[in-house]
């Protein structure tokens, strides 16, 4: 798993699936713990539903066939689930799963 949330970009390694997004879960309520972004004004206005406060991603591993996906937590709080590692495509959440579960979903080869 990859932690990029400032200018801080960590790495952890786990065991199995299941361990890095229980991890994942608990990096991003503890980063949305901190509290929303501001606003921010540089050529134009970004508000905090515009503005990444953290991005934290995992990667399968393996060289052919590697599956990417993570997780966006926007500055207003808000979790933006995603699959692809340069080309990035926001995940659908379906009939009440949360962005978590759809993580899984992907990064299991669940269709997605």
């Amino acid at each position: 798993m990859t932690i990029r949330h400032g200018p801080e970009v960590r790495r952890e390694r786990f065991d199995s699936l299941d361990d890095a997004i229980g991890a994942l879960r608990s990096h991003v309520e503890a980063i949305r713990s901190e509290g929303p972004l501001d606003s921010l004004s540089a050529l134009r206005d970004f508000d905090p539903s515009q503005r990444v406060h953290a991005r934290l991603e995992i990667s399968t591993g393996g060289l052919l066939h590697s599956r990417d996906a993570g997780i966006d937590l926007m500055g207003d709080g808000s979790v933006i689930p995603y699959t692809g590692a340069v080309r990035r495509k926001e995940l659908e959440l379906r009939g009440g799963e949360s962005p978590f579960d759809a993580l899984g979903q992907a990064l299991s080869g669940g269709g997605r």
